[in-house]
């Protein structure tokens, strides 16, 4: 059944491309946090997700989560990096499995793990297929992925259409945190070209240019999270490109 926040989602998709700011708890301190989630709602930003590569959990997270909340009134998601990172004060959980991991354990056992932990928080949980495209970065090593590479498309191509044929509602392109590449373009066309559900891509996006020429590309939804850390304003010129 499709919840309250993917149904925002899907509606917002109609008009226009959206844009999704990434807090990481281990990067972020909460009197940041705030600053940051107020001037990317001001700029427009769609959604706000918390998570990295590690297992952030416990207080920590839920101290983040419930500061986010305190500050806007934009959907807070998870973005978990394993089955113990979730908080009962968020409104949705991107329930992700990485598809092209070498580790079963990514792949279904922590989403196992994490399933009844997600069902007794009571938030929702959205279904995602999560690829590492090269150079997959900490995420890449951590999911003890076979990253896709970069000069194959046919192959993302076909790891996102088997996870929408596995019933997956949306799929994400991550290049990883901090990659000195974001996902190549031609991958971005060419998934999009296959897939009935919702594309998102994440990882190396640095610019407001680049950020739209992904979404030009075919991105539906477009991630920034290393722009909190640094530079408020450039992240304001990101949401506002992908927002045209």
């Amino acid at each position: 059944m499709i919840g309250k926040v993917e149904t925002y989602i899907l509606s917002k998709l109609k008009g226009s491309k959206l844009h999704f700011t990434l807090l990481d708890p281990d990067s972020i301190s909460l009197d940041r946090a705030s600053v940051v989630v107020h001037q990317a709602q001001e700029a427009g930003t769609d959604g706000i997700m918390i998570g990295g590569s590690t297992n952030a959990s416990g207080p920590g997270l839920d101290a983040l989560v419930k500061t986010i909340k305190a500050t806007t009134d934009l959907p807070v998601i998870l973005f978990p990096g394993g089955p113990s990172a979730v908080s009962p004060y968020a409104d949705a959980i991107f329930f992700m499995s990485i598809l092209n991991s070498r580790n079963p354990y990514f792949i279904t056992k922590s989403q196992a793990l994490g399933a009844l932990p997600v069902k007794m928080a009571k938030i929702e949980p959205i279904p995602m297929a999560y690829l590492v495209v090269e150079p997959g970065m900490t995420v890449g090593f951590i999911g003890e992925a076979d990253l896709l590479p970069r000069n194959k498309p046919d192959i993302t191509v076909a790891y996102a259409l088997a996870g929408q044929y596995l019933g997956m509602r949306m799929v994400y392109l991550e290049a990883g945190s901090g990659a000195d590449e974001t996902v190549p373009l031609e991958i971005v066309k060419k998934t999009k070209s296959i897939i009935d559900v919702p594309l998102i891509v994440g990882g190396g996006i640095r610019s407001p240019e680049k950020a739209k020429e992904l979404a030009d590309a075919g991105a539906d939804i477009i991630v920034t999270g290393t722009l909190t850390e640094k530079d408020t304003s450039q992240l304001i010129a990101v949401i506002r490109a992908v927002k045209g």
